[in-house]
């Protein structure tokens, strides 16, 4: 048996590529699917079509950019325009306005020009005095800029017045009085003191800005109890010190005194 022979005896499928295409074939047909050749020739035009249309997309873009940078110039052009015109209007304002500027200038030197004159003429010729006092006496009314010495003294006079009106408005108001106010503990030597006379004792106390409180008995132990008082003072008159030896002076009652709080007031 010859290869060809064994060849054609077996089972093989040597035209499987062509019914694959074709089976692809009959399903894209189904499917609605156009063929890889449709859509080749399909992509080919729509490219040449787009070429085409770039070159005149460009040239219309262009068009557009130069009219819009054309009318942006004219719009500029407008408004320099218009701010020029507005600085020839300033300007012719302001050259106005120094005109007038300048001719009252001239007719005030002209008003003062007389006045001058006058001056020279009385130093010159003493003999018309009084008369020339006269006319001066009227020009300086009507030229008087600066004031006079009269209406120095008024000024100087008022403000006198006022400094002292303050002054004594000053004086009337009371001065700040600093006071302080003061709690004391009060013991006694013992249980058997008698803490209604040492109470006695201290408010018995009495001196120029000095004023006592209310008071109380606080238990200390071993049923001794302290006199515990409060008092205002003021600063300037009463001191700590002085009420603590004022205390203690009463030596059959009091142990010692201590300050328990202190606030100013």
């Amino acid at each position: 048996m010859s290869g060809l022979q064994g060849l054609a005896q077996e089972n093989i499928w040597f035209d499987k590529s062509r019914y694959d295409e074709a089976e692809r074939r009959f399903y894209e047909d189904m499917n609605g699917i156009p063929q890889t050749s449709q859509v080749k020739t399909a992509l080919h035009g729509s490219k040449g079509h787009t070429r085409a249309q770039k070159p005149r997309e460009r040239k219309t873009s262009q068009n557009a950019s130069k009219s819009e940078d054309q009318s942006e110039l004219v719009s500029r052009l407008k408004s320099l325009e218009l701010d020029n015109k507005n600085l020839h209007k300033v300007v012719d304002d302001l050259r106005a306005v120094l005109s007038k500027l300048e001719s009252r200038m001239a007719v005030l030197e002209k008003s003062q020009a007389p006045a001058s004159k006058t001056v020279t003429v009385t130093k010159a010729a003493p003999v018309q005095k009084p008369k020339v006092e006269e006319h001066n006496d009227a020009d300086d009314d009507d030229i008087d800029l600066f004031g006079s010495d009269e209406e120095d003294e008024e000024a100087e006079r008022i403000k006198a017045e006022r400094v002292k009106e303050y002054a004594q408005r000053k004086a009337k108001k009371p001065a700040l009085i600093a006071k302080s106010s003061i709690l004391l503990d009060v013991k006694p030597w013992d249980d058997e003191t008698d803490m209604s006379k040492l109470e006695e004792c201290v408010r018995s106390i009495q001196m120029d800005g000095l004023l006592w409180g209310a008071s109380k008995l606080v238990p200390v132990g071993y049923g001794i109890k302290k006199l515990q008082i409060s008092c205002v003072v003021e600063d300037d008159k009463v001191g700590t010190d002085i009420l603590e030896e004022e205390i203690t002076t009463f030596e059959d009652y009091v142990q010692s005194v201590d300050i328990a709080a202190f606030n100013k007031i």
